[in-house]
């Protein structure tokens, strides 16, 4: 070994002892164990995960009623609740009133979201369009749709008509600022791409128009279901016969206070309802998209 060290050229031992020196810092490195990578992002999501926070709220509630906590008179308990639910359920009370509130939803959230993109989209690819509707509807955007109630009884009476009209107003204005922003933020490239490829106008609003207003399109339609409920609840307490809000108002009068939260009730859940499907439909049509919420 001596023999082989005296013969060896300087130089080549130096190579060796830097080579040597530097080799293993590098399998160090690359052997070294690594830990978990950090996960920046809000972490997978549970199938039901949503109504954790409803169900814990409703065993405060339980709970606060079991020990005496809230007063019957002001706030009836759980257990109270649903048998009063039961003996609306069975007199076909309940039953009654929800398809009329239904229905009235149903029909202004229609009429809203189809005035609210059929007016985004001449605003939003049109300069004229532009001008004739963006400066009014934002001017609407800032007076809020029940402002309108004592206008539209003088217009429209007090029937269904009006109830109707009231919430396809508030539906539209949410539909329309949502659907348009997201129109005019087309990144203009796509467009100039369109125009290089010779598109149509048809092909130009299904390839490109389209794919990039879906995601504000649903946004607004998020909001516009929330708007309809919203409208409702105002709308069947103005001289109504029928409905949730009109049964709430008779319960106000009579001190029921378990008729009123079986109205709530039924408010939250056709709401969160309303708003889950909406966001199923808008995971299964922009599944091509990877968002946090995925």
């Amino acid at each position: 070994m001596t023999e082989v060290l005296s013969n060896a050229r300087p130089e080549k031992l130096v190579a060796a002892t830097a080579e040597a020196t530097r080799k293993p810092a590098g399998d160090a490195a690359s052997q070294a164990p690594q830990g978990p990578r950090r996960r920046l992002g809000p972490g997978r999501s549970l199938p039901f995960g949503r109504l954790i926070g409803p169900a814990l709220l409703i065993a405060v509630w339980w709970a606060a009623s079991a020990f005496g906590y809230l007063d019957p008179r002001i706030l009836s308990g759980p257990g109270s609740v649903l048998s009063t639910t039961a003996d609306l359920v069975s007199s076909g009370r309940l039953q009654d009133n929800v398809l009329i509130s239904l229905q009235r939803a149903g029909l202004g959230l229609f009429f809203g979201v189809a005035a609210g993109v059929i007016l985004a989209v001449a605003a939003g690819l049109s300069r004229s369009g532009e001008y004739l509707f963006d400066g009014t509807l934002q001017v609407k955007r800032a007076i809020p749709s029940l402002a309108m109630l004592p206008l539209l009884i003088l217009w429209l009476g007090i029937g269904e008509q009006m109830k109707v009209t009231v919430i396809a107003l508030g539906v539209a204005v949410s539909m329309y600022i949502n659907t348009y922003a997201s129109l005019t933020s087309i990144d203009s490239r796509y467009v100039e791409l369109a125009e290089g490829l010779e598109l149509s106008r048809w092909q130009f609003i299904r390839k490109v128009v389209v794919p990039g207003s879906l995601p504000g399109f649903f946004v607004g339609l998020r909001l516009g279901v929330t708007s309809s409920w919203l409208g409702l609840i105002v709308v069947e307490q103005i001289n109504a016969t029928k409905g949730i809000g009109y049964m709430m108002f008779q319960a106000q009068q009579y001190a029921q206070s378990d008729v009123i939260i079986v109205g709530l009730v039924a408010y939250g859940i056709f709401g969160f309802a309303s708003d889950a499907a909406v966001r199923a439909i808008e995971r299964r049509v922009l599944s091509w998209r990877r968002t946090l919420a995925g």
